[in-house]
């Protein structure tokens, strides 16, 4: 049985889940991919505020294609992680609590995900168009120049993931 999540993902809740639970999330979660993540710690390291406060927020790693008539959002599969693990330390101190992607990660983000109770869920990949059926609304928020891979608040509602890595640092690649 899922365990059902709703957004902002707080710490105490990220700190109850574990490694292999299937999860239903429902609420906003934010779309970045490598190019987003650059200009975020580019911002952060100029001062600037981020596009959205990335407190309790999770962050999916993925640039949706764009929406059919008709339709919210077009195919939007997660990407492989690792691609953001240069960013994803630093994201994760200022309050990210959960990353959404597929793939492995690297020590580094494994050591920041213990330290600040942090959470990886893994999504389908090749699901894309079955994943986008649980978008409720996008919207691009920040970097509209980006294209697909431009920052967009999504709505979702019963997005299906597993908790791949927990706040622990258990690992569902290493059971």
């Amino acid at each position: 049985m899922a365990i059902k999540i709703t957004t902002p993902l707080s710490r105490a809740a990220a700190e109850k889940l574990r490694a292999g639970d299937r999860v239903l999330i429902s609420g906003t979660v934010y779309t970045a991919r490598d190019a987003a993540h650059k200009r975020m710690i580019e911002a952060i390291n100029r001062g600037e505020e981020l596009p959205f406060d990335i407190k309790n927020q999770i962050i999916y790693y993925a640039g949706p294609a764009p929406a059919k008539p008709g339709e919210v959002i077009g195919s939007c599969g997660p990407t492989t992680s690792g691609r953001m693990d240069a960013y994803a330390p630093t994201l994760i101190a200022l309050g990210e609590t959960g990353m959404l992607g597929k793939g492995s990660r690297s020590n580094e983000v494994i050591a920041a995900m213990k330290k600040y109770k942090c959470v990886y869920f893994g999504a389908i990949g090749g699901a894309g168009a079955l994943i986008a059926k649980s978008v409720v609304s996008a919207e691009v928020i920040a970097y509209e120049d980006l294209g697909t891979e431009a920052i967009r608040r999504l709505t979702i509602k019963d997005f299906p993931a597993f908790v791949v890595i927990d706040t622990e640092g258990n690992s569902l690649y290493e059971r």
